[in-house]
């Protein structure tokens, strides 16, 4: 007998939700399995930490000409010794002075009509780097400070920004492993009692990279970063900690 059309869709479909039902029941009794079954559970722990620099690093340059090398080296030993006065009124006498570089300042001339053209040496210029390393570090500024006065007295003189940089990284790292597994534990003892379950002990901690990033900064880097332009820090830890439960 063949059923009418309404009625023969209404029987599809009612096959259709009982299936559906069957299918459902099966997954919910996998998944009820399987979470009665786990015996361990895996959760990340952060621990954050503000930190202050305890080195700074200030570097500048100078550079001189002269149309010879004999000229040009006598006026890097003038600015030299002005350079050498003024770090001496600071509170920074430490500082570190690279050898000397020469360049060769090249000239082309050619004739009248432009039919011929040749190079020659027309002077040398020389330049020297400066590096002062501090724990000083809020005084460092003074610095820049100082520079200001050798342009003044004629010094070709350029500065770099300061790095700040904090030397205890490698001990502050133990200290925030434990922290964030300690975060991580906790997150799972919230996800365990959902399930009726307990946290056992701790079977295996991974430490991922430690992000030292400007205050109230949101950036992340997949190999860590080690941020050098702030004296103030913020230093972040993450752990993926792995929890028998019972």
């Amino acid at each position: 007998m063949t059923l009418p059309r309404p009625q023969f869709f209404g029987l599809f479909a009612g096959l259709f939700l009982a299936s559906g039902l069957v299918f459902s029941a099966m997954l919910g009794t996998s998944a009820w399995i399987e979470i009665k079954n786990s015996k361990l559970i895996r959760v990340k722990g952060s621990a954050r930490k503000n930190i202050t620099s305890d080195l700074a690093i200030w570097r500048g340059s100078f550079t001189v000409e002269g149309a010879t090398l004999l000229e040009a080296q006598q006026k890097l030993r003038q600015d030299f010794t002005k350079i050498q006065q003024v770090f001496a009124g600071t509170s920074f006498s430490n500082a570190i002075f690279s050898p000397i570089r020469i360049e060769e300042i090249i000239a082309t001339i050619s004739t009248t009509n432009h039919t011929y053209t040749r190079t020659e040496t027309a002077g040398y210029r020389l330049m020297q780097d400066v590096r002062i390393e501090t724990t000083a570090v809020a005084q460092v500024m003074q610095l820049d400070q100082a520079s200001t006065g050798l342009v003044e007295q004629g010094v070709l003189f350029k500065t770099q920004s300061p790095e700040f940089i904090y030397t205890k990284a490698g001990e502050a790292k133990i200290e925030m492993l434990a922290e964030a597994t300690k975060d991580a534990r906790q997150r799972a003892e919230q996800i365990a009692v959902q399930g009726g379950s307990a946290v056992a002990n701790l079977c295996d901690a991974e430490m991922g990279v430690i992000q030292i990033t400007p205050p109230y900064s949101g950036q992340t880097s997949w190999e860590g970063m080690n941020d050098t332009t702030s004296l103030n820090k913020t230093i972040t830890a993450v752990v993926t900690a792995t929890f028998a439960l019972k």
